[in-house]
């Protein structure tokens, strides 16, 4: 019996409940550039404990529901063309490998791009916690650097893939 392994990626797009309509949304490159804001408005929300108190955690709520609705909030693209739309092609095209297999160093430095946001987590987390704000720019950056950096490796991997797949292709307007 095969095991499975654990894919962080398809866990992020079960989370955030990812249909066909959403994903086409979320190639409208104002959805991609509104979705570096969650970070920085999280860091605002957690922050904002210090002159609320316990009543953070309602910016807390309304950051994940913007970050649950952000994909959804604008309407479909004028054009496909753009840097932001072909990044999220690309992450539906690394979602979609076990059905398409992907070249192996793409997905290198997908997984690789995500360790390096992820540690960023630590040293933000961190400074929200002690209020630090060389810590919680610092893991801002690692967080924010690496998904932009993830993002343009995913306009590669789409741009290498785009004529490999009919389905693919189409998704250009």
């Amino acid at each position: 019996m095969a095991s499975r392994r654990f894919d962080l990626f398809a866990l992020s797009e079960k989370m955030m409940r990812m249909d066909d309509a959403a994903w086409a949304r979320h190639a409208n490159p104002w959805s991609v550039v509104s979705r570096m804001t969650v970070l920085p408005l999280m860091t605002l929300a957690v922050w904002s404990r210090v002159w609320l108190g316990w009543a953070a955690v309602l910016p807390i709520a309304l950051v994940l529901v913007w970050t649950w609705w952000n994909p959804r909030a604008f309407g479909l693209p004028a054009s496909t063309g753009t840097w932001a739309s072909r990044g999220t092609f690309g992450e539906r095209v690394l979602l979609n490998r076990a059905q398409v297999p992907i070249p192996r160093h793409h997905l290198g430095w997908a997984k690789g791009l995500a360790w390096a946001s992820g540690i960023g987590a630590i040293p933000w987390v961190y400074g929200l916690w002690i209020l630090d704000p060389g810590f919680i720019l610092g893991g801002l950056t690692l967080m924010v650097g690496g998904k932009l950096w993830f993002v343009d490796r995913m306009v590669w991997l789409y741009q290498d893939m785009q004529d490999r797949h009919p389905e693919y292709a189409r998704w250009l307007l």
